[in-house]
């Protein structure tokens, strides 16, 4: 059994997740969970034990120094807690790490026992994916559950996805077998301009996590960041005319898809936003406001997924090679990465937990985590 000590009960607990690798194209989902750190003030209560998850060898320790004192930093999972204020106040609990080299079940099943002492109500899980997708329109956000009520009542897509998956799938499906709710929100980032930071990925997570949850999210200079990052690309753009020609071809499929849905329930949930954000008012029943420490919630009864593999599971051989500064069109794409890619492919409008293009996934990528 977990214990935790010094965390006061939480309120209404939803536990956000995002881990850094190969379902975090451009640092968009760990960026969004560090900005909720950063705003709200998160306190960290627990890190899982870096020994039983990581390959040191792919993932590497960082030394530094503290005032003349040699300290070393070791890979691993922290978790945070922030209560957001107003009205109705409401405790997010911040899961942020990088994906584990080996024994996903037991890491996974060691999340959700945090989640059950907790009293967690639903766990949101944040992923970003390389898609053929142009920077100068609105990021695709796709929502996606395993559960079909929840599916239902929240307008989010009930998975079909088959293929390889990462650390992503894997917990959205313990959190199924548990019976927790479970739902991940997947940004669609531009193959081309793959290089993290993408703060407009980042962005479009956030908006679509504040609509999910009911909950204003200080945005802080994340707006204005997302505004220079897209000026920054359309300069590189307009110096290679392949790429401009590229990148004009994207828009127009993505004007002729979208044409359907650039009015009714799509305009509406702008606008909603939009007053959300008026004079900094939150809406109706909405929490804003500063961050004070939150804690922990009488446990409650779950069964959760058992490791039955008695050995390690190969560890996870390191990311090939990041993607050189500036632009790559689609010709120039690597055929091997695209075959695999899975059935999806990279539209920007992938509907299951894992389709399109992952982070890193040049042609010798690995099937990270596979038993």
């Amino acid at each position: 059994m977990i214990e935790l000590e010094g965390v006061p009960e939480l309120i209404d607990p939803v536990m956000i997740c995002a881990f850094e690798g190969w379902n975090d194209a451009g640092d968009a989902a760990s960026s969004a969970v560090g900005h909720l750190d950063r705003e709200w003030k998160g306190e960290v209560f627990a890190a899982l034990d870096a020994e039983d998850y990581y390959d040191f060898q792919v993932n590497r320790p960082t030394v530094w120094l503290d005032g003349g004192v040699r300290k070393v930093t070791w890979p691993t999972t922290r978790l945070s807690v922030v209560r957001t204020g107003g009205a109705k106040p409401r405790d997010l609990v911040l899961v942020r790490g990088i994906e584990p080299s080996m024994r996903w079940r037991s890491y996974c099943n060691e999340i959700l026992g945090f989640a059950h002492e907790l009293g967690v109500e639903m766990v949101v899980v944040l992923g970003a994916l390389l898609g053929d997708t142009p920077h100068t329109r609105p990021v695709p956000v796709s929502g996606v559950t395993s559960d079909a009520d929840l599916a239902r009542t929240m307008d989010l897509e009930e998975t079909r996805y088959e293929g390889p998956t990462g650390i992503v799938g894997i917990l959205q499906e313990a959190c199924t077998h548990a019976g927790v709710p479970a739902v991940s929100l997947w940004a669609a980032v531009p193959h081309y301009v793959s290089q993290p930071p993408n703060p407009k990925a980042t962005l479009a997570l956030l908006n679509r996590l504040e609509d999910l949850i009911d909950l204003r999210v200080p945005l802080g200079e994340l707006a204005e960041d997302a505004r220079a990052w897209q000026l920054g690309v359309d300069q590189l753009a307009a110096e290679d005319s392949e790429v401009a020609e590229y990148v004009q071809s994207l828009e127009e499929a993505r004007d002729t898809a979208e044409l359907p849905e650039a009015s009714g329930e799509a305009i509406a949930r702008e606008f909603e936003r939009y007053l959300r954000r008026r004079d900094g008012q939150p809406g109706p029943g909405q929490p804003g406001g500063h961050a004070t420490e939150g804690g922990v919630a009488d446990g409650r009864d779950g069964s959760y997924l058992r490791d039955t593999s008695s050995g390690r599971t190969r560890p996870r051989k390191p990311t090939a090679k990041d993607e050189p500064p500036g632009l790559r069109p689609g010709p120039g794409r690597d055929p091997d990465r695209d075959a695999k890619d899975g059935p999806n492919g990279g539209d920007g409008n992938d509907k299951g937990d894992d389709g399109g293009k992952r982070a890193g996934s040049d042609g010798d990528e690995k099937k990270d985590g596979e038993d």
